[in-house]
């Protein structure tokens, strides 16, 4: 499980809203805590509205006095500043991940309208598709008391494809730690919620479509009870359900109806990044989502254990 917890930090409130609930993560696993700042070359003059940090002197003071705020004082809490400024901040972070020994990267998504859109297009996609390290995103929380983060629910959505079962050992891993429960979901589109040639299909031929998405949801339910086998095995408490509809919507209202407190999710990285983007609830779940999502990087040709 994890054990050093890498949270990135660019000087802002905003992106500070990821730490106590990296902090509450990291006494559940008995983890570390590294802040990282990374100096980006010609940055911007301010960050979601506040003064860019201007030097490393600055970035390190910055990381100093965070790492004493008062929610942070019984845990194991270093700091670390990219000191020479770089162009391709991605490839740093997926850098500092591997350098630090870190086994989960912490990020905030910064908003719902353009900048969180950006930051996750542009960062946490990149960081998942180039790098190996699971990428908790967190959504923004300005408050002035730290956002609870007790795990009690995971939802962990699956498709049939064993690729994107990878994200479950991680999920039972953390239900076992916290005794949470697992909410597994499968869903099968509806007809007019097809997408791209599928959608075309079953508008020229509709009883066709429909008789195999209903033959699909007949196999998801034998699917998910090999899953809820699975899950048992491991002394998990387990929820399950299948429906239909747009996938990432019923993700996001399932997450809501459980009062979830985690969403897992495998995802595929080095397809190329039209690949990796296109025709995936990822973004959808990771840009709505009212809890934190868990992007947990799928291996090429791992197998079920």
């Amino acid at each position: 499980m994890f054990k050093r917890l890498l949270v990135l930090l660019d000087g802002s409130p905003l992106a500070e809203t990821a730490v106590p609930i990296a902090a509450q993560l990291a006494r559940l696993v008995a983890g570390k805590l590294t802040l990282l700042h990374i100096v980006e070359r010609h940055a911007p003059t301010e960050v979601h509205h506040v003064r860019h940090l201007a030097s490393v002197a600055e970035a390190n003071a910055y990381l100093d006095d965070v790492a004493q705020r008062s929610f942070l004082v019984d845990l194991r809490v270093d700091t670390h500043v990219h000191t020479n400024a770089v162009n391709d901040v991605t490839r740093s972070i997926v850098e500092h991940a591997a350098e630090l020994q870190a086994d989960l990267i912490v990020m905030c998504t910064h908003g719902r309208s353009g900048p969180r859109r950006f930051l996750f297009g542009s960062i946490a996609q990149q960081v998942i598709a180039h790098g190996t390290t699971p990428v908790l995103l967190i959504p923004p929380r300005l408050s002035e008391h730290p956002p609870q983060f007790n795990l009690r629910q995971i939802v962990v959505p699956l498709d049939g494809d064993p690729d994107h079962e990878q994200g479950l050992p991680v999920a039972i891993g953390l239900a076992q730690i916290s005794h949470a429960a697992i909410h597994l979901v499968v869903v099968v589109p509806k007809i007019e919620t097809l997408k791209d040639e599928k959608a075309a299909t079953g508008k020229l031929l509709p009883i066709a479509t429909t008789a195999i998405l209903d033959m699909q949801q007949s196999d998801a339910s034998e699917y998910l009870q090999d899953q809820i086998a699975h899950v048992k095995d491991s002394g998990v408490s387990l929820m399950s359900e299948v429906s239909r509809g747009d996938p990432a919507e019923v993700v996001i209202e399932s997450a809501r109806r459980a009062n979830a407190d985690l969403i897992v999710l495998g995802t595929h990285g080095k397809t190329g990044m039209d690949a990796f983007w296109s025709n995936s609830i990822t973004p959808k779940v990771s840009d709505q989502s009212p809890a934190p999502v868990l992007l947990v990087r799928i291996q090429p040709h791992a197998s079920k254990p």
